[in-house]
């Protein structure tokens, strides 16, 4: 966590705070000594991959696509003490994952959740709007604030192509996080990668924010496989009784193994989730209602 690792010197007069370490690279948050020019920093291991190095020149490449109101926009590649460093425009907001952990597997609260998820559902709408795939739609890349906006960060494999076909390779290599992943990212089914892809990994995603835990656990990368293209999630109603059913159906919408059952577009979600969050907040409860077919 940041309160945890102290300030450095980074590139170009930056002084960076870093927000998350993991082996391949560490996400800081920094600022230029005048205080200005708010920037994100991905900064590679001194020995990075080849595959880690790929996917941050990948990020860089859409730099003219991603429009600050919605996503980190890349800045620059640079160099610094021997590591890769790419500079993200700093939106604002915090991980969204690191907001799950600091509330210690708690679910968000029902108003704080709808926020939240209209927020990241119209994000992603603009993404798709863009013509981009994200392909890894989880907490960790999206950064929110308390208002209910959202940015997406993350698009080292994103694709603009409408239709994308997944070789069936080992879980193991497979680009993305497998405990968000779509049946048809893996690989696994006779389907190609489209913006519904996104849809279920945003559906992943919802169901931790409102349960505070994922879908399904599993121990071995095939184990998650199997688990997206053959096992039924408990309804989040069902794991907690909060969870009003309309909010809990939209969900497992998104989660329908086939992009033909799910919603159609990140719009469709955002629609539903506004008139529940109008419900809940002119008469304290949501009525059940049969989402829309988009």
């Amino acid at each position: 966590m940041a309160t945890t690792m102290s300030p450095i010197p980074g590139p170009s007069g930056y002084v960076l705070v870093p927000l998350r370490e993991s082996a391949d690279f560490t996400l800081y948050r920094g600022r230029k000594h005048d205080g200005r020019s708010p920037v994100l920093a991905i900064a590679l291991s001194e020995r990075p991959s080849p595959q880690s190095v790929r996917r941050i020149e990948h990020e860089y490449s859409f730099a003219a696509e991603l429009d600050p109101a919605w996503a980190a926009k890349p800045l620059a590649i640079t160099r610094h003490e021997g590591r890769t460093i790419l500079v993200l425009k700093d939106p604002g907001g915090q991980p969204l994952d690191q907001i799950l952990e600091r509330d210690q597997g708690q679910p968000l609260d029902l108003t704080r959740f709808l926020s939240t998820a209209i927020g990241l559902a119209k994000t992603l709408g603009q993404a798709h709007q863009k013509g981009l795939i994200h392909k890894d739609i989880k907490p960790a890349n999206v950064l929110v604030d308390d208002t209910g906006n959202a940015w997406l960060t993350g698009f080292g494999i994103a694709s603009q192509l409408p239709r994308e076909r997944q070789s069936p390779e080992p879980p193991e290599f497979i680009a993305g996080t497998l405990a968000y992943m779509a049946p048809e990212q893996t690989g696994r089914v006779n389907r190609s990668i489209d913006f519904r892809s996104d849809l279920y990994s945003l559906g992943v995603t919802f169901y931790e924010m409102l349960t505070g835990s994922l879908p399904f656990t599993a121990s071995d990368p095939m184990e998650w496989v199997h688990c997206h293209i053959a096992r039924q999630p408990a309804a989040p109603s069902e794991r907690l009784g909060t969870v009003p059913r309309s909010v809990s159906a939209i969900t497992m919408k998104l989660l329908s193994k086939t992009a033909e059952e799910r919603y159609q577009t990140a719009a469709g979600v955002e629609s539903d989730l506004r008139r529940c969050l109008s419900q809940w907040e002119s008469q304290g409860c949501i009525d059940d209602f049969t989402s829309w077919r988009r």
